[in-house]
């Protein structure tokens, strides 16, 4: 039993080596369009990597924290509210926590809703960030695919124009494999990034329709428990 399993694990370790090996083989046939590629690769997956930990920081349960929170201004316990907003920092409880400073100093419901409207203009940027790059990512390295293509194509032909005979299909060969790898590099360069873009779309989308969504109820909330604000 134990040869089989000494077996399995040494064609493992061997077909892992294969797959390396041939990453770094296309790699070094893609020619100078694949650094690029690689350098544009590089940056989508810290660009990703870096939204998926800011937006977790930046989102709360949206229903549990409006259940605690209106529950408090029904109360008319204003104080409390913004103290429970303070706790978790994230643009929806910065949004209603500056209306509700509005509402603790007794200002009009004009301003109350300008001061939350005006917080989400200014949260809207942390939200979103740089996330808009991640297209740029995708184009930039279908491009350079592209641009790596019509290299690899031209020396090709160059190349059998200026060989002899016996050189052609050598050349040929090596031109027309830079030309396909840079393609297919950039491609799936370009297909993770513009998924990642997508995907970051909705969810941003979310949150910001999430913040608007508890401004207006808190609005309305405030506007119709006046009389119970404590001071």
């Amino acid at each position: 039993m134990e040869p089989q399993v000494a077996q399995t694990a040494g064609e493992a370790a061997i077909n892992a080596a294969g797959h390396s090996n041939f990453i770094v083989s296309a790699f070094q046939q893609g020619g100078t369009a694949m650094y690029v590629i690689a350098a544009v690769g590089i940056l989508t997956v810290m660009l990703i990597i870096e939204r998926f930990v800011t937006l977790r920081m930046l989102t709360v349960d949206k229903a549990d924290f409006n259940e605690h929170l209106f529950g408090m201004v029904l109360r008319g316990d204003i104080r409390q509210a913004i103290t429970y907003c303070d706790s978790k920092p994230s643009p929806l409880t910065n949004t209603l926590k500056n209306g509700l400073v509005q509402v603790m100093n007794h200002r009009p419901d004009e301003e109350v809703q300008v001061a939350m409207d005006a917080t989400v203009l200014r949260e809207t940027p942390r939200v979103e960030g740089w996330s808009a790059f991640l297209a740029v990512f995708g184009n930039v390295s279908t491009l350079t695919g592209l641009v790596g293509t019509i290299v690899g194509m031209i020396t090709s032909f160059k190349g059998v124009a200026a060989a002899g005979a016996a050189e052609k299909a050598m050349m040929l060969s090596k031109g027309i494999s830079e030309a396909l790898h840079c393609t297919a590099f950039g491609l799936i360069v370009a297909i993770i990034a513009i998924l990642a873009y997508g995907y970051f779309q909705v969810r941003i989308g979310r949150i910001l329709n999430e913040v608007v969504e508890s401004s207006m109820s808190l609005m309305n909330l405030v506007v119709a428990n006046r009389d119970k604000i404590k001071d």
